[in-house]
């Protein structure tokens, strides 16, 4: 739920929450559906399209270490996106345009 965002800064986070930016009023979650997963010797990545504000886009993220418990796989990864793209592109002067994400991944086998 992203109306659970917090950042420390309760003036910060009510303005993220608002029609700004991520308007949890009206799009309470954002969203990851995978797609697929390359591996290499280095590394891997997960490509799937990210919804964020009712707006979907492809994205590629990059996965780091990954962790087995039982039937339970987690893997966290990073990503950079461009916000404009998902249409949140007012206060353009106090965030970037392009923004580094996490994403924790939970897979059940």
């Amino acid at each position: 739920m992203i109306g659970s965002f917090e950042s420390g800064n309760q003036e910060r986070d009510d303005h993220v929450r608002s029609c700004d930016y991520l308007d949890v009023a009206r799009h309470p979650e954002i969203g990851f559906r995978s797609q697929r997963v390359e591996r290499s010797d280095a590394d891997a990545t997960l490509y799937g399209e990210l919804t964020v504000c009712g707006v979907s886009r492809p994205i590629a993220v990059t996965l780091g270490t990954v962790t087995h418990e039982g039937k339970r796989m987690t893997a966290s990864g990073t990503t950079t996106i461009d916000r404009y793209a998902f249409g949140i592109t007012k206060a353009k002067g106090m965030t970037g345009r392009h923004l580094k994400i996490t994403l924790e991944v939970v897979a059940h086998c």
